[in-house]
């Protein structure tokens, strides 16, 4: 590997963590937050999502002296120092019971507030798989596996969320109806391309637009004969509402701004391409591979050094038995087609620091990966087949590792040529 692509593998690590600083969910919460707390007798704080423990330490610190009580849901390791607020760590992507107890709890502290309290409730990314109440006869087993059998199909968020929220006790608005009558504020990290509110974390707090006939079609679709035992959700106009409001203090598109405005710093032309980027990884990687060769080849859509930016959600259908994640899955196809193509990188990686349920953020990807591969005895469409694209950059050296970045707001994509 040449010095210069060295160089632009930095500065692509770089441009992430000017993304990642962006999306702090600790200054979000700062920034955006500015409550009058005199009016209400008790502030009880609850939540979930692998972001909420940084948004509870700047909630502790904006009202000191003034929480009654609280618990957040948070995956394992994403956690901070709380003094009033209590974390539960539990599982993620699939919900264990741990995450039952923690969601039980966070429903009956929401029940006993009373007409003259406040509850501020914290929502981010994963806060569907961390809080887990299953609506009877649901069992937290039918509960995983349906989860599961989602997560491997390639269903989007959307219509992931959909289906948990109509197998909940607390998503699709319920919390809301928990909390009713008294205050409730929700702040809210989006993960969720367009920041549609019932979507994010199956929108707890949030007016459920979806159906229980939507939730069916959904399993039709993918073939999924599970027969669940689906429950109706509070829909707009519910007087539950009426002293609910949902605020959204970070997103995917503050943190591809700042990651542009980085690669700008550095000396590149850059494009924001989309903050909307949805659909099977391996295609959508392709497209961006496209890209990287356009430039190369034509000056389009930036000269070099160019940087194209873009952020979203991908998916992954799974049919092999291999290990990965959507981002190390996206950086993997993009190697294949990137193939030779010189001072040239593509980076993909979650915003959490875990892609999937690796310990990687994702992945990196130039022009020598597929060379560095085949040295070390390594088919790369094998084990793009095999969906095993965290053992090929482990093998490779190219697994990019934050550990737990305490925020998330979905993925980043850099495109960066020379």
């Amino acid at each position: 590997m040449t010095a210069s692509l060295r160089g632009l593998r930095r500065q692509a690590l770089r441009i992430f963590q000017a993304a990642l600083k962006a999306a702090d969910p600790y200054e979000a919460v700062l920034r955006h937050v500015h409550l009058d707390v005199k009016p209400y007798r008790n502030i009880f704080v609850i939540g979930a999502g692998k972001a909420t423990a940084q948004m509870a330490r700047a909630i502790e610190r904006l009202l000191p002296g003034r929480i009654t009580e609280g618990e957040i849901n948070v995956k394992d390791g994403h956690t901070a120092r709380l003094r009033r607020i209590r974390i539960n760590e539990c599982g993620h992507p699939v919900p264990d019971a741990r995450g039952v107890g923690g969601a039980r709890r966070i429903a009956q502290i929401a029940s006993h507030a009373g007409p003259d309290d406040l509850v501020i409730c914290l929502i981010s990314g994963g806060a569907s798989a961390l809080l887990p109440l299953p609506a009877p006869p649901m069992t937290l087993a039918v509960k995983q596996k349906t989860t599961r059998l989602l997560l491997h199909c390639g269903a989007s968020i959307h219509e992931v969320n959909c289906v948990r929220k109509h197998i909940s006790r607390i998503k699709g608005g319920q919390l809301a109806r928990l909390a009713y009558p008294a205050t409730l504020a929700t702040l809210i990290l989006s993960d969720v391309i367009g920041d549609d509110l019932d979507v994010i974390g199956s929108g707890p707090t949030v007016a459920d637009r979806s159906s229980i006939a939507d939730a069916r079609a959904i399993l039709d679709k993918y073939g999924i004969r599970t027969k669940l035992p689906l429950e109706e959700t509070p829909k707009p106009g519910d007087k539950i509402f009426e002293k609910t409001r949902n605020v959204v203090v970070g997103s995917n598109a503050l943190a591809v701004n700042a990651a542009a405005l980085e690669a700008r710093r550095l000396g590149f032309h850059t494009l924001v391409l989309s903050t909307s980027v949805v659909g099977e990884a391996r295609e959508v990687a392709r497209v961006h591979a496209a890209i990287a060769r356009e430039i190369q080849a034509s000056r389009r859509p930036v000269p070099r050094p160019g940087c194209v930016v873009s952020g979203g959600e991908t998916t992954v259908t799974v049919r092999g038995k291999g290990f990965g994640g959507r981002n190390q899955e996206f950086a993997l196809a993009a190697a294949i087609d990137i193939a030779g193509l010189r001072d040239a990188v593509i980076f993909s990686g979650g915003t959490d620091g875990t892609d999937g349920p690796t310990d990687a953020a994702g992945a990196i990807a130039d022009g020598t990966t597929l060379a560095r591969a085949q040295n070390l005895g390594l088919d790369a469409a094998t084990f793009l087949r095999n969906n095993d694209s965290y053992h090929f950059f482990e093998a490779t050296g190219d697994l990019i590792k934050t550990g737990p970045t305490g925020t998330n707001v979905a993925d980043i994509q850099l495109i960066l040529l020379k």
